[in-house]
């Protein structure tokens, strides 16, 4: 290319080259912008709103919808090589296109490069033995790392993968752990608060559940906004407030929340009609 532009121009061959050199320099934001667009779009049709890698602007989804499958791969695979949180995605996206081989194959690549989110899926296929052999070992090892890692889905299934007897392995630990995620976490906030209001691992506590479900709430997690919702129209752990219950069922229900938007019916439609037998038949709306 030098060699042309000289026979076009009286510039030395080197000043040419130095403006092509800077040229190419000026282009190259474009074509990072270009790479970080694949990184946007995946962000968008498949990150998940718990992962501890999802920047905060990203809302996250908690299911790839079906029309957003063919889009989440093309995407997520090509920034899936400099990314592991698009490669979590990705593999997220082929678990949605019921493609669970590929699943397991990304979220073992994306593990390996330290997404606490892939080993927490990881686990989930060994504690179920979907498309792998059941080893609760193999489960438990991985929840641990994940756990380890901060992340809050690793602790609260390590503290749900029963042991012999059936019982939580060890829910007082997975509260402790909890609470040091919970301090920048939402969805630690969320599983802290339901052993708070459950009483598991711990006393049980209605106005520490609420307030954690209040600031997991303010980062729009659905599941907090949800409880908010049964927390303020029950009036447990602070002040009954039925407008504001709804104002949470509402915003849960947006989110996707099922629970919230069963709520929100059951509030306009309060009156339940059963049969001779004391079966569900239909509520009644007014």
């Amino acid at each position: 290319m030098c060699v042309l532009m000289k026979r076009s121009y009286t510039r030395s061959l080197a000043a040419i080259c130095v403006t092509v050199s800077v040229l190419a320099v000026m282009v190259l934001p474009s074509l990072v912008h270009a790479q970080s667009a694949d990184l946007v779009l995946c962000d968008r049709v498949a990150a998940d709103p718990a992962d501890p890698d999802k920047p905060a602007d990203v809302k996250g989804v908690p299911d790839v919808a079906p029309s957003d499958i063919a889009t989440a791969i093309r995407y997520c695979k090509v920034a899936g090589a400099s990314s592991r949180r698009a490669l979590f995605q990705l593999g997220r996206a082929y678990a949605a296109n019921k493609q669970l081989p590929e699943a397991t194959a990304t979220w073992r690549k994306a593990a390996d490069k330290g997404s606490t989110s892939a080993m927490v899926e990881l686990g989930v296929l060994y504690a179920t033995g979907a498309g792998v052999a059941k080893d609760d070992e193999q489960a438990r090892k991985l929840f641990e790392r994940a756990a380890q890692g901060g992340n809050p889905r690793g602790v609260s299934n390590l503290a749900a993968l029963s042991g012999a007897g059936g019982a939580p392995s060890d829910p007082a630990k997975a509260r402790e752990m909890l609470a040091k995620a919970a301090e920048t976490n939402a969805e630690a906030q969320y599983q802290l608060g339901l052993m708070l209001a459950d009483g598991s691992g711990g006393a049980k506590d209605d106005a520490g559940a609420r307030s954690l479900f209040e600031k997991a709430a303010a980062q729009n997690h659905p599941g907090a906004l949800e409880r908010m919702g049964a927390f303020t129209q029950e009036g447990r752990g602070g002040p009954k407030d039925s407008a504001a219950a709804k104002a949470y069922y509402e915003r849960a229900a947006a989110l996707g929340d099922e629970d919230a938007k069963k709520a929100l019916k059951r509030m306009e439609c309060p009156y339940v009609i059963k049969d001779k037998r004391g079966n569900f038949v239909t509520n009644l709306c007014f």
